[in-house]
């Protein structure tokens, strides 16, 4: 939707409201958000709330160099990680690369 033109006053978009699809499950947000990292994402990489294996499409994508916490790993191809905004989620495990502690 565009804008009016107006002189002199400040016009705010139309309000919208998201759906419930929006929201970030309880389960998947840590607080506080970790502060240390221990891996950093290698390209651009879809995450998933409940696991790859039971979505049907990706949650979100993780940015090249998010730094995230591994938490979970048993050797496979998933991992579990958290961000830096504490969104803890399911993720490639290849796409990350150990972070060198100087």
């Amino acid at each position: 939707m565009k804008a009016k033109k107006s002189q002199g006053r400040v016009l705010r978009p139309p309000i919208v409201v998201l759906g419930k699809s929006s929201l970030i499950p309880d389960k998947n947000l840590i607080f506080p958000a970790p502060n240390q990292f221990t891996h950093e994402v290698t390209r651009q990489q879809p995450f998933y709330f409940t696991g790859a294996q039971q979505a049907a499409a990706p949650d979100g994508q993780f940015q090249v160099g998010t730094k995230v916490v591994l938490l979970v790993y048993d050797g496979g191809s998933c991992c579990r990680v958290a961000d830096g905004q504490g969104l803890y989620v399911e993720t490639a495990f290849d796409t990350l690369k150990k972070i060198k502690r100087r």
